[in-house]
C-alpha cells in the first residue's frame, strides 16, 4: 500500500511540475478566440505572418529605406520623434514590424538571433523595398541587428544599435568586463538572465513563480530609469501610446519571455566573429550608448567598440536608455546612419 501511495504522489508531483514549467498555448491572431487582425501582414515562407507599418516617403521614391526593430515589450507602433521636414529632406521610408510573437505577428517557438535576421530579410523582399536597406535596433531589438551583421550583411546599407542589448556570456567578453556590467544589474535581473541562459526550460516557471522577484522592468521598477529617462517618460505620458494593449495580446510567454530566451541563448557566433560589412566605406555601422543608462551597462558596449574599430561609437554623456525618443538624439542617430 505504501508503495502505491508513493507512486501516486510521485506521479502527482511530476504532473504538477510539468504544468508549472509548460507555458500556455498562444492566442494566435485571426484564430478562433484569438485577437483580430487589424494591420497589414506578409506571409513568410514557413507560413508565419509578420505585421508591419510603413511611414515616410513612398518606398518607390525614397533614397533611404530604414527598417526599425523595436525593443522589449514594444511593437511596430513605436513612435520615432523625427520631423516630417527631416523625413522629406533625407527622403526616408521607414518600415516598422512586430517581431515574432509580438502584436499581430505569429509566434515562433524556435525564435533565435538567426531567425530574426531572416525574418527581416524576407519582410524586405515581400514588400519589395530593394536589395539593400538600413536597420536600427533599440535595446532588445539589437540582437536581430547582430543577426543581420552575421547572416545577411550583403543586404545592409548601414546599421545602428541604440542602447543595445548585451550578452553577458559572449565567449570573447573578458570575465572582468562581463562581471563589471553584470553586477550593475539588480539581483532579480541577474537571476532572470542566468535562468534564461543556463536553464531555459525553467524560464516560464521562473517568470510566473511568486517566491522571488524576476524581471524588474516588468515589475514596474522605475529606479531603472535615470533622470534623463524620467524627463522623456514624463513627456511621452502626455500622449497616449497607440497600440500598447496589443503588444502582449498573443501571450506574455510568446512575446516577452521568448524575446529574453532568444537573446540570452547560446549563439552560433561571437561578436568577435563579425567582420566589417562595409570594407569600402559604402555604409557605416553605429553604436549609440547613453552614459546614464541604468539598463544597459556602458562598459560592455564601450569594450565591443574598442575591439571592433569599424564601429562608430557614440557615448552620449547626458543620455539614458530612452535616448532614441528625444528629438535631437533621434535625428542625430538617423542623420549619422544615412549620411555617414
Amino acid at each position: 500500500m505504501y508503495a502505491e501511495i508513493a507512486v501516486a504522489l510521485a506521479a502527482g508531483l511530476l504532473s504538477w511540475a510539468y504544468q508549472t514549467i509548460k507555458p500556455p498555448p498562444p492566442k494566435i491572431c485571426g484564430s478562433p478566440g484569438g485577437p483580430p487582425i487589424t494591420s497589414p501582414r506578409v506571409k513568410l515562407s514557413d507560413g508565419r505572418h509578420l505585421a508591419y507599418r510603413e511611414m515616410g516617403v513612398p518606398k518607390e521614391e525614397a533614397k533611404h529605406k530604414i527598417i526599425v526593430i523595436h525593443g522589449f515589450d514594444d511593437s511596430k507602433n513605436l513612435s520615432l520623434p523625427v520631423s516630417q521636414e527631416t523625413i522629406e529632406e533625407l527622403s526616408i521610408y521607414f518600415l516598422f514590424f512586430d517581431r515574432a510573437g509580438y502584436g499581430e505577428s505569429d509566434p515562433y517557438p524556435s525564435r533565435s538571433v538567426k531567425s530574426e535576421a531572416y525574418d527581416i530579410q524576407e519582410l524586405a523582399d515581400q514588400l519589395q523595398i530593394g536589395s539593400k536597406f538600413y536597420v536600427i535596433g533599440m535595446s532588445m531589438g539589437a540582437y536581430p541587428v547582430y543577426g543581420c551583421l552575421k547572416y545577411i550583411p550583403h543586404r545592409l546599407s548601414g546599421a545602428s544599435l541604440v542602447v543595445p542589448f548585451v550578452h553577458y556570456w559572449w565567449p570573447s567578453l573578458p570575465a572582468n568586463i562581463s562581471k563589471q556590467g553584470f553586477q550593475k544589474l539588480c539581483t532579480a535581473d541577474q537571476r532572470t538572465f542566468q535562468v534564461a541562459h543556463h536553464t531555459p526550460w525553467l524560464f516560464y516557471w521562473w517568470m510566473t513563480q511568486k517566491w522571488f522577484p524576476s524581471l524588474s522592468i516588468m515589475a514596474g521598477n522605475m529606479n531603472l530609469f535615470s533622470p534623463p529617462d524620467m524627463e522623456i517618460i514624463k513627456k511621452l505620458s502626455e500622449t497616449p501610446k497607440v497600440g500598447q494593449e496589443m503588444v502582449r495580446q498573443q501571450g506574455i510567454h510568446e512575446s516577452l519571455h521568448r524575446d529574453v530566451l532568444a537573446g540570452y541563448a547560446k549563439w552560433e557566433f561571437d561578436f568577435m566573429d563579425l567582420t566589417n560589412p562595409f570594407p569600402n566605406n559604402e555604409g557605416s555601422f553605429h553604436l549609440w550608448q547613453g552614459y546614464e543608462d541604468r539598463i544597459i551597462p556602458f562598459e560592455i558596449n564601450r569594450y565591443i567598440a574598442e575591439k571592433l574599430p569599424w564601429i562608430h561609437y557614440h557615448e552620449v554623456p547626458d543620455a539614458g536608455h530612452l535616448m532614441l525618443f528625444k528629438v535631437e538624439q533621434c535625428e542625430a542617430i538617423i542623420r549619422a546612419l544615412v549620411l555617414g
